[in-house]
């Protein structure tokens, strides 16, 4: 007895890696994964390894796992993936207070999103 196993939630020639909690803002985050979406998996690591944003290490190794995971657990050919999709979602918000002059206090927003990257082997 066991738990039936979920269907793939890609296709048989799509990889798919997936990060949650980044300590950055969706809007932020959202401008490195445009900027990688559509390459090839090569440029696309060469795109984010010279980028002069911080979270592009995070957006990188994120790209790197989800290629390791076409390689590894697909049995794709690395030499052929293309970033189809590279999506950001909103994730938690932590409320923390500056205080300010006069004994009063505002309200700092810190917040976290997560990012999707699917990879797939283009055809001949």
């Amino acid at each position: 007895m066991g738990k039936i196993k979920d269907a793939r939630r890609v296709a048989n020639n799509q990889a798919m890696a997936v990060c949650r909690s980044i300590r950055t803002s969706p809007r932020k985050l959202n401008l490195v994964a445009e900027s990688i979406r559509g390459l090839a998996a090569e440029k696309a690591v060469a795109e984010l390894t010279f980028s002069k944003k911080r979270v592009a290490k995070i957006a990188l190794g994120l790209l790197q796992s989800a290629i390791a995971n076409a390689e590894n657990n697909h049995s794709l050919n690395i030499d052929k993936l293309v970033v189809s999709e590279a999506y950001v979602g909103k994730g938690l918000v932590m409320k923390r207070m500056h205080a300010r002059g006069r004994g009063r206090g505002a309200r700092v927003l810190k917040p976290f999103s997560s990012m999707t990257v699917v990879v797939t082997e283009r055809g001949e």
